[in-house]
């Protein structure tokens, strides 16, 4: 199963976010599912890099990747990142709820 844990801090802002493991939806190169969680994932992590060229930490190991976005001050990147983060996190949610024995979503005290 593919676990996703969010963070939110005090003012309900995504600032951390980690997947792991394996849908196991389908064979290896061929589950749609992972497919899928990748690419919003990934699409995110670029969209924060290259689109908004903020500071993120991210790691990747294998069968995970975990991002922690930089203390941002300036209220209009802060919407800029929040589209893009919470919009990854709908995407994510579409996918758990139609593959709810693949993809678990975890609202996490800390990641």
């Amino acid at each position: 199963m593919i676990e996703v844990w969010f963070l939110r801090d005090d003012e309900d802002h995504i600032v951390e976010f980690r997947v792991s493991g394996h849908a196991e939806f389908n064979e290896y190169g061929a589950d749609i599912v992972c497919a899928a969680v990748s690419i919003l994932v990934q699409s995110a992590i670029l969209g924060l890099e290259e689109h908004l060229n903020i500071e993120i930490d991210v790691k990747v190991v294998s069968g995970m990747i975990g991002c922690t976005i930089s203390e941002i001050e300036d209220s209009i990147m802060r919407l800029r990142v929040d589209a893009i983060l919470e919009t990854m996190i709908l995407g994510l949610q579409g996918i758990a709820e139609e593959y709810e024995k693949n993809v678990k979503i975890i609202e996490a005290d800390r990641c």
